[in-house]
């Protein structure tokens, strides 16, 4: 009988040894998680602040999105490397090796992020298929909830589907590349050596939402920038990841495969959309004549705009910019459905496949409602979410930090000399960087939605 495990040990071994060229020609035919994770970060979230940046800064805040997403690399690349190594399943190391708490912070963070942040997903993916289609947006959080259901119960059968599935996300991934890259091409480019000083680090001044009374309202772009550094890998997509990488079967041959696939499925794809995007965002707002205020910043309003005759036109405007709009949305549903499902499996210690799996899986579609209700939802869910998730997010990746120094754990395997200083460092970067953000966000919003949420009283009482 053929060895699969064996042959995958020489084979990975072969293409280690290849010079760098043909080691990323032949690790391209093998990736897959890494696209699994770009979709789900390529989401209503990261087109609203990749909108928000370009018509309020510019180009100055291009580096955020490279930076935030090296930052989170750093982190998963370390759970890459011990879930390969061991083979352990990552919630029952954080459990056995650093503490009960990490564990339950990192799957908590998966379940709860994955079912909350569904229903601003569902509201996206509505507000662009009425758009795109003229569909009532309960028709068209209903057909969002069809494709997602069919697509997310994919990866809960044989490893045939799980590759299908893969394929559709990974298409999905590029075709959003590409949708922006056309964009910016038919838009243009203001200032060519802005864009590249834009990846250069610096804190741009304030900047100032004109109101409608004449009026104007101050936006940090402080906030911009540590709210990208916190979001670009959430707490949903950190659950999930080392689950992708065993549900695949990838093993201590696929070690240095997945740090590529971070790097190629990852890193890439998510930095050239938000960047394309933040550009288009600053020809048309920031720099062009369309002007920009708060109540433009919905993406399906930024799509009206793109597509009137004397800007980009309805070909690229409406249906490009879009498509990619809503394929952002669907692929992130798809991915934090998978999550959910996850989560479920080891919080309950619910059997991989089973109906109760099924049943995780399909726990965010709860999520619909925002299709119809978000401007109700959003006061309620929008604060206790970026609380949650900043709460649990830096838990896990210190269990993670203390794993990585843990012998115990990964024995000869625990890293050692300048590489592992510098990931350590690098971990206990992302982990400031997160806390830093939780401490911003309560301060400045908690008030506010303490406020909302209070019952009106009378000024006399």
């Amino acid at each position: 009988m053929k060895d699969s495990k064996a042959d995958d040990v020489l084979h990975f071994a072969e293409l280690d040894a290849r010079p760098l060229p043909g080691r990323i020609a032949g690790y391209l035919r093998h990736m897959g998680p890494g696209y699994l994770q770009s979709a789900m970060t390529l989401g209503g979230g990261s087109a609203f602040a990749a909108l928000f940046s370009g018509a309020a800064f510019g180009y100055q805040l291009l580096w955020v999105a490279p930076t935030a997403m090296l930052l989170g690399i750093i982190v998963m690349s370390a759970i890459a490397w011990q879930t390969l190594s061991t083979g352990s399943d990552p919630y029952d190391a954080l459990k056995r090796h650093a503490s009960p708490f990490f564990a339950w912070a990192f799957a908590w963070g998966g379940l709860l992020s994955s079912i909350i942040w569904q229903f601003a997903q569902y509201a996206l993916a509505a507000a662009m298929l009425a758009l795109l289609f003229g569909v009532d947006p309960r028709v068209g959080g209903l057909i969002a909830l069809i494709w997602c259901v069919s697509v997310g119960l994919l990866h809960g059968r044989a490893r045939s589907f799980i590759r299908t599935y893969e394929v559709i996300l990974t298409a999905m991934v590029w075709f959003i590349v590409v949708a922006m890259a056309i964009v910016v091409v038919q838009s243009g480019i203001h200032d060519p050596v802005g864009i590249l000083k834009g990846f250069i680090p610096s804190i741009p001044a304030d900047w100032t939402m004109p109101g409608e009374d004449g009026g104007g309202t101050s936006i940090a772009s402080t906030t911009l920038i540590v709210s990208g550094l916190a979001a670009a890998v959430g707490a949903n997509m950190l659950f999930v990841y080392p689950y992708t990488l065993r549900k695949n079967g990838w093993g201590r041959a696929q070690r240095r495969l997945a740090r590529y696939d971070l790097v190629f499925g990852m890193f890439i794809p998510f930095t050239i959309a938000v960047s394309l995007m933040v550009i288009a965002s600053a020809s048309v707002f920031h720099f062009g004549d369309a002007g920009f205020t708060g109540s433009k910043i919905h993406p399906a309003k930024a799509a009206e705009i793109f597509a009137s005759p004397d800007r980009l036109g309805p070909v690229i405007g409406l249906w490009v910019f879009g498509l990619g709009i809503l394929a952002m949305a669907l692929s992130s549903i798809t991915m934090q459905m998978l999550a959910s499902g996850f989560a479920g499996v080891k919080l309950f210690g619910i059997r991989e496949d089973s109906i109760g799996h099924k049943v995780f899986i399909l726990l965010p579609a709860i999520g619909v409602l925002g299709a119809i209700h978000w401007s109700e939802i959003a006061p309620w869910v929008g604060v206790p979410t970026n609380i949650v998730c900043g709460l649990f997010l830096p838990a896990s990746y210190l269990g993670f930090t203390l794993l990585q120094r843990n012998r115990a754990y990964l024995g000869d395997d625990t890293p050692t000399g300048p590489l592992a200083t510098w990931w350590i460092s690098g971990m206990l970067l992302a982990t400031v960087v997160l806390t830093v953000f939780l401490a911003m966000f309560v301060v400045e919003n908690g008030p506010g939605f303490i406020e909302d949420i209070l019952p009106a009283t009378d000024a006399g009482s």
